[in-house]
C-alpha cells in the first residue's frame, strides 16, 4: 500500500519495486506496531501466488512497438503498489477465488489506473513519477496520452472477455465518473478557495471510484451475492477516500526519497488538498502564503524556505494535519463496518482486506 519508488537506467526501467507488503511490514516494526507487522507477513503469504500471477500477466502485455505502447510499457515497467489488483484478488477469494476471469479483471484495474497516471502527468506537466522521469518526459506528451488510451482499450477488452455480470457497464460508468472528476479538478486548478464539498466530489470521483469497482468486480467474479458485492464496494469507496487523504498528508510530511516527489508538489500543481482546505478555513492568513507558493511555481522558481516553513507551521497550528488524519481513520472505520456486513464469516480474505485498510494509515509513500 505504499507509494512507488524505484530507480533505473534511461528509458527502460526494469528494477522491480521491493515487495510492498514487506516494506510496510518493516515500517510497522520500526513504529512498534508488531502485531500489525506480523499480520502483514501472513497477508503476504496469502496473496503471494495471486499477485505473482497478476504481475506475470501484466508483464505479458503485448505491444507492437508503437511510440504510444512504448510510453505505456515504460510506466508499467516501473511497477507500483498494485493495491487495486490485490483488492480484486482478495474480494474474489472471499468467494471462489482467483480464476482466469478474475485475473483479467485484476489486470484491467491496474491498466486503467496506469492510464490515468499517464494522462495526469501530461495535464500536470510532471517531470517525474515514482522517482523517475515521466513517460511524457521520455516520449513526449502525445505518446503519453495515446499510451494511456491504449491501456484503457486493453482494459475494456479484457473485461469484455471476462464476461462477468455487471463488470463492463460498471467500469464504463467508473471511467465516465473519473473523467468528470478530472474535469472538475482541472476547472478548480489554482483556485485556492476550493471547498470541502468540491474536494470530496473530486476525490470520490477520481480516486475512490476505482477502488469501488475493483472490490465489486472481484466479488462478482467470486460468485458472491449482490448484497455482499455492494458491501465490498462500500468498503472500497471508504478505503479509496482514506488512501487519498493519506496521500494529501504525505505531500507535507513525507520524505522525497520515499514518496518519489518533492514536498508541496500538489500545491505547486494548483491542487488544494484536504489539510490545506481545513487550514485555510481556520486561519485566513494562510492564503497569502499559498499564493506565494503558486506564484513561485508559475515562475519556475523553488519555494523559499521561509514560505514553506510558514505553511507547515500554519498546518500544525490549525491542527489541519491532525484532523485530516483523524478523518482518514474514520473512513477506515467506515470501511471496516462495511466489511463486517459481508455474510461470509471467518474468511481469511475478509481478514486480509481489513488488514489492507488498517495498514493504509501507516504507509509512507
Amino acid at each position: 500500500m505504499l507509494m512507488e519508488s524505484l530507480h533505473s537506467e534511461s528509458a527502460q526501467p526494469d528494477a522491480p519495486e521491493p515487495d510492498v507488503l514487506e516494506r510496510l511490514r518493516q515500517l510497522c516494526i520500526e513504529r512498534g506496531l508488531n502485531g500489525l507487522a506480523s499480520n502483514l507477513g501472513e497477508l503476504g503469504l496469502l496473496v503471494k501466488e495471486d499477485m505473482t500471477q497478476i504481475s506475470a500477466e501484466l508483464d505479458r502485455l503485448e505491444s507492437q512497438g508503437s511510440l504510444a505502447e512504448q510510453a505505456a510499457h515504460y510506466l508499467m515497467g516501473v511497477g507500483g503498489k498494485r493495491l487495486r489488483p490485490m483488492c480484486v484478488a482478495l474480494a474474489a477469494r472471499v468467494g471462489t477465488g482467483l480464476d482466469q476471469r478474475t485475473l483479467d479483471l485484476a489486470v484491467s484495474v491496474e491498466l486503467v489506473h496506469n492510464a490515468t497516471l499517464l494522462h495526469d502527468d501530461v495535464i500536470d506537466l510532471a517531470p517525474s513519477r515514482r522517482g523517475l522521469p515521466t513517460a511524457r518526459s521520455e516520449f513526449g506528451n502525445a505518446a503519453s496520452i495515446f499510451g494511456g488510451d491504449w491501456l484503457l482499450v486493453e482494459a475494456l477488452r479484457r473485461v469484455l472477455g471476462a464476461d462477468v455480470a455487471d463488470a463492463l457497464p460498471r467500469l464504463l460508468d467508473t471511467i465516465d465518473t473519473m473523467i468528470r472528476a478530472e474535469s472538475l479538478q482541472l476547472e478548480r486548478r489554482s483556485r485556492l478557495n476550493t471547498t470541502e464539498e468540491v474536494y470530496f466530489r473530486i476525490v470520490e470521483g477520481k480516486s475512490a471510484v476505482l477502488f469501488r469497482w475493483a472490490l465489486y468486480a472481484g466479488a462478482r467474479a467470486g460468485g458472491l451475492s449482490t448484497a455482499d458485492c455492494e458491501a465490498l464496494q462500500d468498503f472500497g469507496s471508504n478505503l479509496g477516500v482514506a488512501f487519498q487523504i493519506i496521500d494529501d498528508l504525505l505531500d507535507f510530511t513525507g520524505q522525497q526519497v520515499d514518496t518519489g516527489k518533492a514536498l508541496f508538489t500538489d500545491l505547486r500543481e494548483g491542487k488544494m488538498t484536504y489539510p490545506l482546505i481545513l487550514a485555510c478555513a481556520r486561519d485566513e492568513t494562510l492564503m497569502p502564503l499559498l499564493r506565494r507558493v503558486c506564484a513561485a511555481s508559475e515562475e519556475g522558481r523553488p519555494v523559499d524556505v521561509i514560505t514553506s516553513s510558514a505553511v507547515l507551521a500554519k498546518l500544525e497550528e490549525t491542527n489541519a494535519l491532525r484532523d485530516s488524519r483523524t478523518l482518514a481513520e474514520q473512513r477506515i472505520e467506515a470501511a471496516l463496518d462495511a466489511l463486517n456486513a459481508v455474510s461470509v464469516k471467518g474468511s481469511d480474505a475478509v481478514t486480509a482486506l481489513a488488514l489492507v485498510a488498517q495498514s493504509t494509515l501507516h504507509r509512507d509513500r
